[in-house]
């Protein structure tokens, strides 16, 4: 390897480190999404925003993905119905956002 290589690789292994811990913020089940609907959901997988959920009475929850929190959240209320509280990677959507969701 020569030192140019060594030097990058070194930098890309301390970011890596760096960032580690942004990668952890999904639940040890891997779940980045979780929702808490209104009525039970009628199907026990459910696709919106791109993410693939898994539903079991009055909760689904999703792997992350690259679309934005809220519009997952509006587009698996127009699959499974009003949802009281959607979060995402261990941040719960704010009041007003919620509110847009379930617009």
């Amino acid at each position: 390897m020569t030192r140019r290589t060594t030097s990058l690789l070194a930098a890309l292994l301390a970011l890596t480190g760096t960032f580690a811990p942004v990668a952890l913020q999904a639940r040890p089940d891997g779940a980045y999404f979780t929702a808490q609907l209104e009525a039970p959901a009628s199907e026990e997988r459910v696709i919106a925003g791109g993410v693939v959920f898994a539903c079991a009475g009055t909760t689904c929850v999703g792997p992350r993905s690259n679309t934005r929190p809220l519009r997952v959240c509006s587009e698996l209320r127009r699959e499974v119905g009003t949802i009281t509280s959607f979060n995402a990677g261990g941040e719960d959507l704010a009041e007003a956002r919620l509110a847009r969701c379930n617009g």
